[in-house]
C-alpha cells in the first residue's frame, strides 16, 4: 500500500508521515529530503540552480542513501555521494535553493523513478508535493495537508530554534515560505497541487494526534476496500476514489476524515506536552 501525503513548506507532512508510518508499520520515504540533498550537493559543486542538464547530472551520479535505526521504519540520517547531509540540507540556504532544483524536469525524472522502485517494493508512507500527482497517482490513500502561512512560518521558525539552524527571524521565514509556495504552484513541471481524489486535512491549530489518526483511518478503510478497488482498477477507477466513496457512505462523526477541518480540540489533559501543537515543518 501506498499513502501519498502532499502539501506546502511547514504543513508538517515529515512529521506525520513518519508517525504515520510507525503506528501502520510502514516505511517512510521523505522525497522532500532528497530533492534537498541534490539541493545541497548542486551549491556545494557550484552548479547553477538554473541549469537543468548539470542538476540532472548531480541527481543521476550522486546516489542517495537514508540511514535507519534497526525496527525503525522512519529513516534518521541521509546522505549524498556518502557525505551525512542530514542538518546540512535544514538551512535557509536549501530553502532557498530546493524548489528551482525540485522544478528542474531532469531532477524530477531522475529522483521520480528512483522513488517509483522503492515505494512499490512494501508498504510506504510518502510524503512531498506531487506524490499523488505524479509519482504515485496509483495510491491507495492520497492526502492534501496545509496550514495557514502564518501557522507554518511558526513552526519554521521553532524547527530553526531548535536545531541551531536556519533563519529564526519570522518575517523572513515567512516571505521565504510564500515565496516557495508561489513557485512550486506555478512550476511547469510537476506543480504543487492537490489529486482530485485527494482528501483535504488542515493542520492549523490541530493536535498531531488527531492529524495522525484521520490519516491511519483512512488506511485502514482503503484495506477493507481492496476486493472493490481492484475490480474499479481493472476499469481505470483509482483506488483512493473507492476510499472516498467508502468514507462518504458512511454515517457522520466528529472528527471523521472527511470533516478533519472542523474536528474538536483535545482536552489539554487528553494530550501530552510532547506532540500537542508540535508539528515539525519539512
Amino acid at each position: 500500500m501506498i499513502i501519498a501525503i502532499d502539501g506546502p513548506s511547514g504543513a508538517g507532512k515529515s512529521t506525520v508521515a513518519k508517525a504515520v508510518a510507525k503506528k501502520l508499520g510502514f516505511s517512510c520515504l521523505d522525497t522532500g529530503a532528497m530533492y534537498r540533498a541534490v539541493a545541497w550537493q548542486a551549491l556545494a559543486d557550484g552548479v547553477a540552480l538554473d541549469d537543468d542538464a548539470a542538476l540532472g547530472d548531480v541527481a543521476r551520479t550522486h546516489a542517495i542513501a537514508f540511514g535507519h535505526v534497526e525496527g525503525d521504519p522512519v529513516p534518521r540520517r541521509v546522505s549524498i555521494g556518502g557525505v551525512d547531509v542530514t542538518d546540512a540540507i535544514r538551512t535557509a540556504e536549501i530553502d532557498r535553493a530546493v524548489s528551482p532544483v525540485s522544478a528542474a524536469p531532469s531532477v524530477r525524472e531522475a529522483l521520480v523513478e528512483q522513488q517509483r522502485r522503492i515505494g512499490r517494493a512494501g508498504n510506504y508512507v510518502v510524503e512531498g508535493r506531487d506524490i499523488g500527482t505524479v509519482v504515485f497517482p496509483e495510491a491507495e490513500v492520497k492526502v492534501f495537508l496545509t496550514a495557514s502561512d502564518e501557522e507554518r512560518a511558526h513552526r519554521r521558525v521553532r524547527q530553526n530554534v531548535d536545531r541551531g539552524v536556519g533563519s529564526i527571524d519570522y518575517a523572513e521565514v515567512l516571505a521565504d515560505l510564500r515565496r516557495r509556495d508561489a513557485a512550486d504552484s506555478s512550476r511547469e513541471t510537476s506543480p504543487l497541487r492537490p489529486a482530485p481524489d485527494a482528501v483535504h486535512l488542515d493542520s492549523t491549530g490541530r493536535y498531531i494526534e488527531d492529524v495522525i489518526d484521520g490519516i491511519c483511518e483512512l488506511a485502514a478503510q482503503a484495506k477493507a476496500a481492496e476486493p472493490a478497488a481492484q475490480a474499479k482498477a481493472a476499469r481505470g477507477v483509482p483506488a483512493s476514489q473507492t476510499v472516498r466513496e467508502s468514507e462518504e457512505a458512511r454515517p457522520a462523526r466528529d472528527g471523521g476524515p472527511q470533516e478533519q477541518d472542523a474536528a474538536p480540540e483535545r482536552p489539554a489533559a487528553e494530550a501530552s506536552s510532547a506532540v500537542r501543537g508540535t508539528v515539525e515543518p519539512e
